[in-house]
C-alpha cells in the first residue's frame, strides 16, 4: 500500500522534518516542495494498520505542523 503525505511544517522548520523523515521506516521518498505544502514523503506499508503506525510515527516529527495523507488506489 502506497501512501503519500503532504506536510505543512512550522516556520524554518522544513529542512529538519525533511532529514527526520528520511530516517522514518516506511518512508520511501521525501521531497520539499513548493506551495501550501512543504514536505512530500512517499510511504509504504502492507496494509491500512500499519499505514496507521506510520502516520503516527510521521506526526511525532518535531517541527511538523500539519499532514494531509492520500492514499494510492489501483482501480
Amino acid at each position: 500500500m502506497t501512501g503519500y503525505v503532504l506536510i505543512q511544517a512550522e516556520v524554518g522548520m522544513a529542512k529538519d522534518v525533511g532529514h527526520a523523515l528520511s530516517s522514518v521506516e516506511g518512508v520511501t521518498g521525501v521531497d520539499m516542495v513548493t506551495g501550501p505544502y512543504d514536505v512530500i514523503a512517499r510511504t509504504e506499508a502492507k496494509d491500512f494498520e500499519q499505514l496507521g503506525t506510520l502516520m503516527g510515527q510521521i506526526s511525532n516529527v518535531a517541527g511538523i505542523a500539519r499532514t494531509l495523507t492520500c492514499s494510492v488506489l489501483h482501480v
